[in-house]
């Protein structure tokens, strides 16, 4: 067994034990493996330990990955865009993958939606939204996530399955409880009159605990699965 498909196990095994403490099914949380700046190959080892959710936030990279692990074989992979999104790139994001996990604006979902090529499902998206409410992160406001829901919503090639944010870095435990727990909030407020938002993708590596306990539906792990990143010139 490789390194990579042990990490995958031990992520799992952590993610049993934080569920079992908050009181809640491991089955209900879903380990996305964020794969940007991974060669197929690292992919490749993830795939064969069961992971099926990976995520990419570079455009250009994805492109050439994505169609050369469908044409080896592996068409089952949910591919997750999680990155900040350029306009540039819609086109690319719109064609290649399932799901879109950043749209934290209007003019993003409008052109995800109008270049979704025909005969593909619609696309699925979550609202990235600011949690921590640092300028230099993405996402929308608190206030602006019923704006952007609702044009998702009239959209023809969308669905809106749920939400994203991300914690700001601290060691207090309080401050990111305190940040995810408001956009867990809000998720469940929006649950009650949209049956088809399921998703609350909270925690990485550092938080993956906090975020169980506020009722994340989703981890996103890189590192501690595939080891250091080397970025990309062209992303």
């Amino acid at each position: 067994m490789s390194t990579i498909q042990e990490n995958v196990i031990n992520i799992q095994e952590l993610i049993l034990k934080f569920a079992n403490l908050a009181k809640r099914t491991a089955s209900e949380i879903k380990l996305l493996a964020v794969s940007k700046t991974k060669p197929v190959e690292n992919i490749i080892d993830a795939y064969n330990a069961g992971q099926r959710h990976f995520g990419e936030s570079y455009a250009k990279e994805a492109e050439i990955k994505i169609p050369e692990l469908k044409e080896k074989g592996y068409k089952d992979i949910i591919w997750h865009f999680i990155g900040p999104i350029q306009s540039n790139k819609t086109k690319i994001i719109a064609e290649y993958f399932d799901v879109v996990e950043s749209v934290d604006r209007i003019k993003i979902a409008r052109r995800l939606s109008e270049q979704r090529p025909s005969g593909m499902p619609p696309l699925e998206v979550y609202i990235q939204v600011n949690i921590s409410e640092e300028p230099q992160k993405s996402g929308c406001s608190f206030s602006e996530i019923d704006e952007i829901a609702d044009y998702i919503r009239s959209t023809d090639n969308l669905i809106l399955k749920g939400l994203m944010g991300i914690a700001e870095n601290t060691t207090d435990s309080r401050e990111i409880v305190s940040q995810f727990s408001k956009l867990a909030a809000k998720f469940n407020e929006m649950k009650k009159t949209d049956t088809g938002i399921t998703e609350l993708s909270l925690g990485m590596t550092g938080d993956m605990q906090e975020a169980i306990q506020c009722g994340s539906t989703e981890i996103r792990i890189g590192t501690a699965i595939f080891g250091a990143r080397e970025y990309p010139e062209h992303k």
